[in-house]
């Protein structure tokens, strides 16, 4: 390990341990690297041993990213038992070990939103006391109470108005059936440990002895949840250090709180404060916007970031006629400076606000044959081939899981109609056991025909032997055999519209597949088949929130939100209007701060170039509406703008690039035509 690496004040921020420490880290100024090696410090220097260490952030990349770091600089015997992960697999690894004492029992599931979706969807229809168009507010609501640590029986006490009456009432009904199916949702892998540990003094005990030092990532981004379960591990210690940044934290609407960065001076009164302002990333004229933009929020801590790299080009700002000539007009200044710089089409990014803007931006692209990476689209996880074979994996892990038994039993056709399900599930119900578990009942007989009954006992009895199995050991064998047995791949053929349909999404089956077996063979000796399964979901879960990364030579297509955590050499943020960026629900909402900071993580993307545009007029639900432009242009240093469009032009120089790159252009394609 070595800190001369480290300018002074990372420096400090490594070796100070004498207290509970906040590191205020800008945009690109090299947090990854202080937690790094701050770890190291603390095993190489403190004599603390690496597992009693834990080390959390909110996204897997993250978490790779720093285990990756971590192993240059520690010997492999000295990092032995580091806990570097996700919030949400921490508190998969205390539900693992504690989940008898929240009710629940080994082998449970964990809940994605689609499966949240559909018990909630199922309690809506069965009180008819609502439609399922509200399925999602409900969602949301029982999400942001359990991120408040809000339980059940204290919802009540939080109602405003009618619907959120239906909500408490939703809320008790949906955490009973998640009981019933043994299943937890994503949120309550935060939820359940903190109010375990605020019940069970000798849990927390436990788990506090467990963990010695803690570091927090992005901690900014935190809820109210995520912030308690800190607290709690930490107790009354100082071996707590959080890295965090309040003009990135954009995630409000996923319930991340800025104001939990104050809230540590609250609890810490010793709270030690390091501010890290030298950025690496970006030219120093960038900064300087950056800077000048932020300066109109609020602040508990200040800071300006600056930069030892130049200070670089103007800022231009292109005033566009309609949306149609702001996406010709960016594509044309991505082909221009491609051919004067003979950079790579991978250097640019186009950043918008929502998700819609990005289609006429991928027409243009796609006329000028310019070749581009658009994030966001379908997740590996969410094909439904994936889903078919982790639905098997559930129910083989947890026989409870209903949601999993329903996606399965009749994939592919078993002959067991809704008829035959509907009954079953009456039939539960009455019993108040599982789907799985009334199939083995003697009493279900009198309620389904002979011929319907032996092909669900066909089922429960060939799911039950691959099962068993899987359990004494033969795990990735079964797994391939049960994929066999259930004819997955003729399942495929049959229902494709064409046989190279049916191969690619048979590969994508093989590929889950041999996914599996990497975890299966990476996990702890003596893992069961449901802490595979568990950890597997998880990482289904974390992933889909995460976009892959373009690694062909593509323009980068992305939301502003997908953005943070990333850097490109060349950028340009469109939509840069009113009622756009800031967005018009957050204008009603009084939220214009978080917009602000969402527009403040787009310029801070940009290394050596930036360029904003906006248009005159838009067209906005099928009509041309006239816009403004966004007051964050407006709250820019004006003399590092230089404004393009609306009588203002290019230079006959610039003019006269601009054309032969697109000659280069046209050449490139009839020769590759």
């Amino acid at each position: 390990m070595s800190l001369e690496q480290l300018n002074p004040r990372q420096k400090a921020a490594v070796k100070y341990i004498d207290s509970p420490l906040l590191v205020l880290a800008g945009a690109g100024s090299g947090k990854t690297r202080v937690i790094t090696q701050k770890i190291a410090y603390l095993v190489e220097e403190c004599g603390v041993k690496a597992g009693n260490i834990a080390a959390v952030t909110f996204t897997n990349k993250a978490s790779r990213e720093m285990k990756e770091r971590i192993s240059q600089i520690l010997d492999k015997s000295k990092s032995r038992g580091l806990k570097v992960s996700t919030f949400h697999t921490l508190g998969l690894n205390i539900l693992r070990k504690e989940y008898k004492h929240i009710g629940l029992k080994s082998g449970f599931s964990i809940f994605d939103s689609q499966d949240v979706a559909g018990v909630i969807k199922d309690i809506v229809l069965a009180d008819g006391g609502a439609d399922s168009d509200q399925v999602q507010q409900l969602q949301w609501k029982i999400s942001a109470w359990k991120n408040n640590l809000i339980d059940p029986a204290q919802a009540d006490l939080y109602t405003e108005d009618k619907f959120d009456e239906l909500c408490a009432s939703v809320y008790k009904r949906y955490q009973q059936t998640l009981r019933a199916y043994n299943a937890i949702d994503f949120d309550d892998l935060i939820y359940e440990p903190v109010k375990l540990f605020q019940k069970n003094r000798e849990i927390l005990d436990k788990w506090q002895t467990r963990i010695h030092y803690m570091l927090v990532d992005e901690y900014q981004d935190t809820n109210g949840c995520q912030y308690e379960l800190v607290k709690l591990l930490v107790g009354g210690r100082t071996s707590l250090t959080v890295v965090g940044d309040d003009d990135q934290s954009i995630y409000a609407w996923r319930g991340a709180n800025p104001e939990n960065l104050n809230q540590l001076k609250v609890d810490y009164p010793s709270l030690h404060v390091i501010k890290l302002e030298q950025n690496y990333r970006s030219m120093g004229r960038i900064l300087k916007a950056a800077n000048t933009l932020i300066e109109n929020n609020p602040h508990v801590f200040e800071k300006a970031l600056w930069s030892d790299k130049g200070f670089g080009d103007p800022i231009k700002v292109l005033r566009c006629k309609n949306d149609e000539h702001e996406a010709e007009r960016v594509v044309s200044e991505i082909l221009s400076h491609k051919f004067q710089k003979r950079s790579n089409f991978s250097d640019y990014a186009v950043l918008y606000r929502g998700n819609h803007q990005s289609r006429i931006i991928e027409k243009a692209l796609r006329e000028h044959r310019v070749p581009y990476y658009l994030t966001g689209g379908q997740s590996f996880f969410e094909k439904a081939e994936v889903k078919d074979i982790m639905a098997y994996l559930r129910i083989m892990a947890n026989s409870d899981d209903d949601a999993a038994f329903l996606r399965v039993v009749n994939t592919p056709k078993r002959e067991i109609g809704p008829s035959t399900l509907e009954k079953l599930g009456n039939y539960a119900q009455q019993r108040k056991c599982s789907l799985y578990g009334a199939c083995h009942e003697i009493g279900l007989s009198q309620h389904l025909p002979d011929r319907a009954l032996n092909n669900l006992k066909t089922f429960v009895e060939w799911l039950s032997r691959i099962t068993e199995r899987a359990e004494r050991g033969d795990f990735m064998s079964a797994i391939r055999d049960m994929v066999k047995e259930i004819g997955y791949q003729g399942y495929l053929e049959d229902t494709c519209k064409d046989l190279n349909t049916a191969e690619k999404r048979m590969e994508n089956v093989n590929e889950l597949l041999t996914w599996i077996e990497r975890v299966y063979d990476q996990a702890e000796s003596g893992s069961s088949l449901s802490d595979i399964v568990s950890y597997m979901t998880l990482m289904n879960i974390l992933e889909r929130q995460e976009d892959n990364e373009n690694e062909s030579d593509c323009v980068n297509l992305l939301t502003l939100h997908a953005s943070k955590g990333l850097e490109f050499p060349y950028v340009f943020i469109i939509g840069m209007e009113e009622e756009i960026l800031p967005h018009r629900v957050s204008m009603d909402e009084g939220n214009i701060e978080e917009e602000r900071r969402l527009a403040y993580v787009g310029i801070t993307r940009a290394q050596q170039n930036l360029t904003l545009s906006y248009t005159r007029i838009r067209k906005r639900y099928g009509e041309k509406m006239e816009c403004e432009v966004s007051r964050f242009v407006d709250e820019l240093p004006q003399d590092d703008l230089q404004r393009e469009g609306a009588g203002e032009t290019a230079n006959p120089e610039e003019q006269k690039q601009r054309g032969q790159a697109h000659l280069a252009n046209l050449k490139d394609l009839l020769g590759n035509s």
